[in-house]
């Protein structure tokens, strides 16, 4: 054996921790004080508190009127709590808080009509006392009991059931029954309410038992949830020795194990867990061997009363506290404080943030700060207000933003006559429409719900008043972006910009704290009227630095991709000679401009439209009309195109003449011939 590994879910639940609370309270404030029935499933408690006075009784002939009467953690039916009430006796409810809430969902099913189905063991002093608050109730331990039920009493099919579940019940076998009964009735509701610190011990035992050589599992025989671990710790791990107390434990079942698990039941105390844990230390090496071993020994021996002392706090309205939170429910959350009284915080007292889904705030086993709203020391119930507490430290933050002038986030709910209004941490900071960082003339509208980033300019916290400024923030920011922008500019340099406005000449370019213009002719390479023909205010889009001046802040940039240049386009796919088809796309009184590729446009004079002379060029060409040219210039250095339909429609003019023996003989232009007649191909 060479480690022992605890599980940290192990021991007493808040449910538990609570009844015994309650218990030694009552046992120090009065006397002839009996608990009806265990108060827990451990022997060993109940035995510690018997010394402290409190006797077990399993009969209500044996309650006395003027007797102290606890109702333990597994509660009671409702006939035996009116016959309490009847005889006169002060009750202490140690009733689990979790139980009490099945308790009531019976009630509410019950007076619907509904037959409730109860998951759990039919003899389980839980399941008794919840079937006690029905008038109409089914109890089935696993699956076959359900399928059978059904076979024999197919009504029920047709029945409205109400399913809830033991909260100590097994996790498994709560989803395989829940699944028969969504298969098989057409009217049913579904309540999990499995505890989830029963949930959160059986996971982690389950994988505890997976990489262990051996699993201890800690609790009292009759604990249905101390049973329960050890059948799931069975599934994962061959050696699973159940015992109630170190007592019970013998080292020898644990000879050649090396990896030692331990888990425990929600009723079993942590000083038992200690106990066992200490037994098996003699012989093997413990996870944390740098423990202080004196003082974990001193812990162990002190006495049950001292160690509840510990846990026992009185907690008083307005007070600060922390816990765990237990489990979630979608009208409240419990929260496990460590003392007598279980915790719950409202819905509504949870967050002023409107549609948050509660598990986006908080999950099961998360650690919470709450402020304590009001305490019932007769149900044994604290009701907490985590917004409240929030409040309180979202009040501090922003005075201590306003006095340090640290920006601060948050949401713009609400527009008004004169601004809007941010909700910062649940507190309503007031923005003036000034100080909105919009326009003159820009709704306010155009900030709600947005997220943004402003600074406190004024807290007046006895009137609830507080005033920020959006446009401080931005402000700042930009000048910060501005100083890094120049301070890294280069030529060259692309940007992401953000056109922040238009003009007839070009568009200017915000690229981060800092306009730059680009100049209409470098938007585009083609064609265009105006920038709106290509850009708008608000638009992303890629801009190249130009030129830029640091004394004048002044920033050239383009908009044009260099790769995409069309006379580069033209250039490499036509040469002097070569026939295009073009695009008439302007007319002039001496001649034409077509498009050859977007981008590059030839000029066809006037003289080179036709093989005649023409008075002005609409009357052959109109604008939009496609023709075959040829290409009979091309100025690379001013990128300008010369362009003739003359040339593929007149005959060649006679470049050479010469004399032969035969006679004169003309030569033609090649590339030009002359019509031929039929009597000149004679």
């Amino acid at each position: 054996m060479e480690e022992i590994i605890t599980g940290e879910k192990a021991g007493f639940c808040f449910g538990v921790k609570r009844a015994v609370n309650l218990s030694q309270e009552a046992a120090k404030s009065y006397s002839n004080v009996k608990c009806l029935g265990p108060l827990i499933h451990n022997n060993d408690v109940v035995k510690r508190l018997s010394d402290m006075g409190i006797e077990t009784v399993s009969d209500m002939s044996e309650v006395n009127e003027g007797d102290t009467v606890i109702i333990r953690s597994h509660g009671v039916s409702k006939s035996v709590y009116d016959a309490l009430s009847e005889k006169g006796v002060n009750i202490v409810d140690a009733t689990c808080p979790m139980v009490k809430k099945v308790h009531d969902l019976a009630v509410q099913s019950s007076g619907k009509g509904r037959t409730v189905i109860v998951i759990g063991e039919p003899h389980h002093p839980e399941v008794e006392a919840i079937t006690g608050w029905c008038n109409t109730s089914l109890v089935f331990q696993n699956e076959q009991d359900l399928e059978n039920y059904i076979l024999n009493h197919p009504e029920i099919k047709n029945t409205p059931v109400t399913v809830v579940s033991q909260t100590t019940a097994e996790r498994e076998v709560f989803e395989r029954n829940v699944k028969i009964v969504k298969k098989e009735c057409t009217n049913c509701e579904i309540f999990d309410t499995i505890c989830s610190a029963t949930s959160m011990r059986q996971k982690e035992a389950s994988a505890l038992a997976e990489k262990c050589d051996a699993m201890v599992v800690i609790g009292g025989k009759h604990s249905a949830n101390s049973r329960n671990l050890a059948d799931i710790c069975s599934k994962k791990c061959p050696c699973v020795i159940f015992i109630e107390n170190a007592a019970e434990l013998n080292l020898d079942d644990l000879a050649g194990k090396n990896i030692i698990g331990v888990t425990a039941g929600a009723s079993t105390p942590e000083w038992i867990i200690k106990e066992v844990n200490s037994k098996m230390s003699d012989e093997i090496k413990t996870v944390n061997p740098e423990e202080n071993k004196e003082a974990e020994n001193q812990e162990t021996e002190a006495s049950f009363e001292e160690m509840l002392e510990r846990s026992i706090k009185t907690l008083h309205t307005g007070e600060k506290v922390s816990g765990t939170v237990a489990s979630i429910t979608p009208t409240e959350i419990s929260v496990d404080l460590g003392t007598k009284q279980s915790g719950y915080i409202p819905i509504h007292e949870l967050t002023d943030e409107p549609g948050v889904n509660i598990n986006d705030i908080v999950k099961v086993g998360d650690e919470i700060e709450a402020y304590v709203m009001r305490v019932n020391d007769v149900e044994g119930t604290v009701m907490l207000s985590k917004k409240r507490l929030d409040s309180v430290k979202a009040w501090d933050d922003i005075v201590a933003a306003r006095n340090d002038k640290n920006p601060v986030e948050g949401t713009v709910v609400e527009e008004n006559k004169g601004g809007v209004v941010v909700n910062v941490k649940g507190i309503r900071v007031f923005v003036p429409a000034s100080q909105s960082g919009l326009p003159k003339d820009a709704p306010m509208s155009e900030l709600l719900k947005k997220k943004v980033k402003l600074r406190i300019t004024e807290v007046n916290q006895p009137r609830k008043r507080v005033v920020g400024s959006i446009r401080a923030v931005a402000y700042e920011e930009r000048r910060a972006r501005a100083e890094a922008c120049w301070n890294e500019i280069e030529v060259g340099k692309h940007y992401k910009g953000i056109v922040k406005s238009l003009t007839s000449y070009g568009a200017f370019v915000d690229i981060g704290g800092v306009d730059g213009m680009v100049h209409v002719s470098e938007l585009s390479w083609g064609r265009i009227r105006q920038p709106s023909d290509v850009v708008s205010v608000g638009d992303e889009i890629d801009v190249y630095v130009i030129s830029f001046d640091r004394e004048t802040k002044k920033i050239s940039l383009g908009h044009k991709d260099p790769n995409e240049n069309p006379w580069v386009k033209f250039t490499s796919k036509y040469s002097e000679g070569d026939v295009a088809d073009v695009k008439i796309v302007k007319l002039v009184t001496f001649g034409a401009f077509a498009e050859i590729i977007p981008g590059v446009d030839g000029l066809i004079h006037i003289s080179q439209i036709a093989d005649r002379r023409i008075g002005k060029p609409e009357d052959v060409l109109s604008e939009g009309q496609v023709v075959s040219a040829k290409i009979v210039g091309i100025d690379n250095e001013k990128q300008k195109v010369s362009l003739s339909i003359r040339a593929l429609t007149a005959p060649a003019e006679p470049v050479v003449k010469e004399k032969t023996e035969e006679g004169p003989a003309v030569v033609y232009d090649t590339d030009n011939p002359p019509e031929t007649t039929g009597e000149d191909a004679e």
